[in-house]
């Protein structure tokens, strides 16, 4: 799927804090609901859930913005960290910006902002550290992600600063002065921020005329303009022209549209930067979008969750659809064998281990890391292969049943809704340490091991290449 592409995003930074519970009776106080909490989450919001978005989808995420000296700035950082984005932080005296909303049943009774306008010492120090990153010939994308908020003090410098890199320029734009977007590469207004630039739009040809006109007025290459259920249409200059493409939704289920901007502007970023075409990269945002909306809050979607939607083959499944899977062959008595790994470069020896796994049972389910979750067991030079080609490898195998994806640094979610019969892993494990042991042998299953293809390694490999 998608080569480690360097992006880098500049913008607000947000926090963004849930509070939920469920309602039952009014204030005798006042006519208000009483919320009874059940639950707290903490998730970053603005252009932070942009670099997260990135992170999930395997790219190398690098956030410019400003955060307070407060509470709330530790938590960000602790969840940038977490989530391995790279961060040039400057420091204000000015809050953190921040929301919390209140939520009873899944909907918002209330949300409280706390906000006040960066300083010029701000803008000038997180101007220093654009300077010094944008020139960096790896990070090849870059996202403007304005939320109004007063981090970007001057859209226009920091676009002439990317023009003298040559760096692809993305914006997700805000308000309805776009003239200070003139020269970024693409914009992505949804229907209504277009809409307040333009004018109304009664009819389809209206919005290739007035697209068309804005491309022109701003001097960009495309525009990108999302309309919800109606999916997305994006305006390209292509061979001296300006052609339409229009892009059917991918929406499944509509929870919560919250965030799903971000999600949009960072898999176009993360599929440029990745080497798709433009045409490539907006169709896995159309699918991304169309997953990340059926998710409550401001979420995210990971290469696990994109793979299967992709075409790469029927061996491919999600989680939810390995579920169904495995509770088909339980109930014809067929025997699950169960395996996981990064299988980076695949060799004789996993051959060999995958085949002997394969000899005891029926089917062979093979579990493999996103890229995102490579990196986090192997460092940031890891994987070698990206994800859809470790897969697609893997696939091939007369041996290997299904392969399915977990984005989480353990696959003991997967082994809890499988419920192998048979968990397999090398022979460089104890068997009471693998994980989901426990689990499986609790329900009657069975935990092996195989000896390993004696000199035969992916370190052993990667060192004599290098």
């Amino acid at each position: 799927m998608l080569n480690k592409g360097h992006v880098l995003v500049f913008g607000d930074i947000l926090l963004d804090r849930y509070i939920s519970g469920s309602v039952d009776r009014v204030s005798p106080e006042a006519p208000v609901p009483v919320l009874k909490p059940s639950g707290e989450e903490i998730r970053l919001g603005g252009a932070a859930n942009v670099a997260l978005n990135l992170s999930s989808l395997g790219s190398n995420a690098t956030i410019i913005g400003v955060t307070g000296k407060d509470a709330s700035s530790t938590q960000v950082i602790k969840l940038l960290e977490k989530n391995n984005i790279k961060k040039a932080l400057s420091k204000s005296d000015h809050p953190t910006i921040s929301k919390l909303r209140i939520l009873a049943s899944q909907q918002q009774l209330i949300r409280i902002d706390n906000e006040e306008e960066f300083s010029e010492t701000d803008w000038q120090s997180s101007l220093s550290h654009y300077k010094k990153h944008i020139s960096l010939k790896k990070n090849k994308v870059l996202i403007i992600s304005d939320y109004g908020k007063g981090t970007l003090k001057n859209i226009p410098l920091i676009i002439r600063e990317a023009k003298k890199t040559k760096k692809t320029i993305l914006v997700d734009p805000k308000g309805d002065d776009f003239s200070k977007y003139k020269s970024a590469d693409i914009i992505t207004p949804n229907l209504h921020e277009f809409e307040r630039v333009v004018g109304k739009i009664n009819k389809e040809s209206e919005i290739t005329k007035k697209g068309k006109d804005l491309i022109k007025s701003l001097r960009l290459n495309s525009l990108l303009i999302t309309r919800g259920s109606n999916g997305m249409t994006l305006l390209n200059k292509r061979n001296g022209k300006i052609i339409r493409e229009d892009f059917p939704t991918e929406a499944r289920d509509v929870f919560d549209v919250s965030g799903a901007g971000d999600t949009v502007i960072a898999s176009i970023a993360a599929g440029l930067a990745g080497g798709f075409t433009l045409s490539e990269s907006i169709r896995l945002a159309n699918i991304a979008a169309g997953i990340v909306v059926g998710k409550s809050g401001t979420a995210t979607v990971n290469q696990a969750e994109l793979v299967p939607y992709l075409g790469l083959s029927e061996s491919y499944v999600t989680s939810n659809e390995i579920k169904g899977y495995s509770q088909d062959l339980h109930e014809r008595s067929k025997k699950i064998v169960f395996t996981n790994g990064c299988f980076d470069i695949l060799h004789a020896g996993h051959v060999e281990y995958l085949s002997a796994a394969k000899e005891m049972g029926d089917k062979l389910i093979v579990a493999i890391n996103t890229d995102r979750s490579v990196r986090k067991l192997k460092g940031s030079s890891r994987p070698i292969n990206t994800l859809a080609h470790r897969a697609k490898v893997l696939a091939s195998l007369q041996c290997v049943d299904k392969v399915v994806f977990f984005d989480e640094e353990t696959p003991i979610k997967l082994i809890k809704s499988i419920k192998p019969d048979v968990l397999v892993k090398g022979g460089d494990y104890k068997i009471k340490d693998i994980v989901g042991y426990k689990e499986v042998t609790k329900s009657g299953g069975s935990v092996v091991t195989i000896p390993l293809f004696e000199g035969l390694s992916t370190s052993k490999i990667i060192s004599k290449i290098l």
